[in-house]
Parts: C-alpha cells; structure tokens; sequence
C-alpha cells in the first residue's frame, strides 16, 4: 500500500472495539469522512477475520499462558533487604541467575522484576528471593522440620538457612525430661514464633502452637 496509495492504515482490536491503530501518510492530511470510512472497512474486514479464521482456531483466550511460554513475574521486598539479594559484589543475584536462568532487576523501592524463559524460571528466583529475605513474624505459625537437638531445645528451620529454637519448656504441657521424648532430628512441626530478641533469635514454641491448632484447625492450611 505505500507504493500505491498515500495511506497505510492498520487497525487491531476485538468485536468489543479497537485496541491499536497504526497509519502512515504522505499528504497534507484526511478528512473526517475518509477516516470513518476507513474505520468501517476496517471493522467488516477484522470481523471476518475473526469469525472465520480465529474463533475456529481458538474461542476464547487461554486462562493461562503456555508453562514454556517466557515469563515475568513482579514482586515487592523491603528495601532494607535489597543488599542482601544483590550480595557483596553482585555475588548473590548473580548466583540466583546462574542457577535459574532468569534475568532480574531490583528497583530502589523494593520492586523486583523477574524474566525467565518459562514459568518454572521465575518461580525458582523468586523463591531464592524470598528465602533470603524471610523474616517470621511473632505470633505466626509456620512448619518447620527439627534439624538439631540441644539438652535445652529443639532447633527448627522455618526456610532454607533460618533457623529458630524451641526451648524444652515450649515442647509440651508436661514436663520434658529430655527433647527426643517429643520431637527428633527431621520431624515436621508447627511452631509458633513467640519472640524475636534483640540479637534477632527466633524463639518457638511447639504447645502454643499444637494450642493454636486445635482452637483453630484452618491455621494449618
């Protein structure tokens, strides 16, 4: 159409309406009447388009995209944590990409952007990121398993490298003589965070939080 005319105009969109134009022209401008006979050449020809050509291929769109289909996937961290993603020299996020493959961009406020060339990509970089950032919240439960055993508490890894304690006045109502009476080394419990003390231990209790549970049996989902 460059060649023969003086007008390229391309129009996309659904039944519902337009939803991109692109038009190219080289003389001094159009009136009114020629672009709205232009937009209904281009409303019958999209319409064809889509009854006899699109809608027979597919109806409706996909609820999802494709799991191999590139992905990007949005989230938000404190700021504060920002310099542990990136790590010293970079060492941290580019780790994360080494071993993902995905691309990520940290914005100053906290926003991060993850691409990577398929779902399972991105899903893995962000949860490394939200490993690293993980911080419980008193009076949370979370389901840990037991990864040491003290004479005075049990140890209990609420992720991947955070770890908490609960002591063995924590592990029952009755009174514990040793901590294997309870819980051993690669159980799953819930615990519930109690307190978080100045030196940043997470101090958990295993009887508040079975109490919990039972008061409300849905925490546990």
């Amino acid at each position: 159409e460059d060649f023969h005319g003086e007008m390229d105009f391309k129009v996309a969109g659904t039944k519902a309406g337009i939803t991109a134009i692109q038009m190219d022209i080289k003389n001094d401008g159009l009136s009114h009447a020629i672009i709205k006979e232009a937009l209904e050449i281009t409303r019958d020809a999209r319409f064809a388009i889509l009854d006899e050509i699109m809608l027979p291929c597919i109806a409706q769109p996909r609820a999802e995209v494709a799991e191999t289909a590139p992905k990007m996937v949005k989230m938000k961290i404190d700021p504060d944590k920002i310099r542990e993603v990136i790590g010293s020299g970079g060492k941290v996020i580019q780790k994360i990409c080494a071993d993902t493959g995905a691309k990520i961009d940290i914005e100053d406020d906290g926003t991060i952007f993850i691409a990577g060339v398929d779902k399972a990509s991105c899903d893995a970089a962000k949860k490394t990121i939200e490993t690293i950032v993980f911080v419980p919240e008193v009076g949370q439960l979370y389901y840990g398993k037991v990864v040491r055993i003290l004479p005075f508490g049990a140890f209990v890894e609420l992720a991947p490298g955070k770890d908490g304690m609960v002591h063995i006045s924590k592990l029952s109502n009755r009174r514990v003589e040793k901590c294997e009476d309870v819980v051993n080394i690669g159980d799953m419990i819930w615990v519930k965070v109690i307190e978080i003390d100045e030196k940043g231990r997470v101090n958990l209790s295993y009887k508040d939080a079975l109490r919990d549970i039972e008061r409300n049996p849905g925490l546990k989902k």
